[in-house]
């Protein structure tokens, strides 16, 4: 059986980090992005980080950050992994010596092939996230239509973008993706998990594991 990888993203609160942990999720993102309803503080999330056990990868999410304040970020939490979200070049995703990921907003007309061609030599690159192409960056609960995702891109998928419980199992199903990532989808408010929610998505997430392609 394959196993796609799940990441919670928006964590701020203990109770859906351990609500996230409970239900099975691989990853947890943490948003240093201040216009965000999901960001967090240096010091929140040192605090958070905290209760991540062994083998939860924690991952944290900027958007075009100054370098220097990436580096105060990774000097007082334990990130594995920098995930950038905004219009970094493979230059400054690799400068940081830590794993990484890169976000691609797609739409009709972007090259997505040409796009992940930018980043896939560079150190330290992990996988490309492919998000809707929205107003902001990240969040903004809206699909993409996934055809326009090229079976032969050169780095792991990580499909985000719009999904939720009553969607994933199809998305999985049809795109194949290395890891899923999901925020605004398994949310009550914004910024606040619901732990019935992530529940649904992760069962749907290995329900689609469990059966034939689309």
């Amino acid at each position: 059986m394959t196993r796609t990888r799940i990441k919670i993203c928006g964590i701020t609160r203990e109770e859906d980090l351990a609500a996230a942990v409970a239900a099975g999720a691989d990853a947890l993102g943490f948003v240093f992005y201040a216009p965000s309803p999901r960001y967090v503080t240096i010091e929140r999330a040192a605090q958070l980080m905290a209760q991540v056990p062994a083998f939860v990868t924690k991952v944290g999410l900027f958007v075009n950050a100054e370098p220097q304040a990436v580096r105060e970020t990774m000097a007082q939490v334990p990130l594995d992994l920098l995930q950038f979200h905004g219009d970094e070049d493979a230059a400054y995703c690799a400068a940081f010596g830590r794993p990484w990921i890169k976000a691609a907003r797609v739409r009709p007309g972007f090259d997505l092939l040409e796009y992940a061609s930018l980043f896939a030599k560079a150190p330290g690159v992990s996988g490309l996230l492919l998000d809707a192409h929205v107003e902001g960056y990240g969040g903004g609960g809206k699909t993409f239509d996934w055809t326009l995702i090229p079976r032969n891109l050169s780095l792991p998928v990580i499909l985000s973008g719009g999904l939720h419980p009553g969607n994933v199992a199809e998305a999985v199903r049809t795109v194949r993706p290395w890891a899923v990532d999901v925020s605004s989808g398994v949310e009550a408010a914004r910024g606040i998990k619901d732990a019935q929610k992530i529940i649904e998505f992760i069962a749907g997430v290995r329900e689609a594991d469990a059966g034939p392609s689309l």
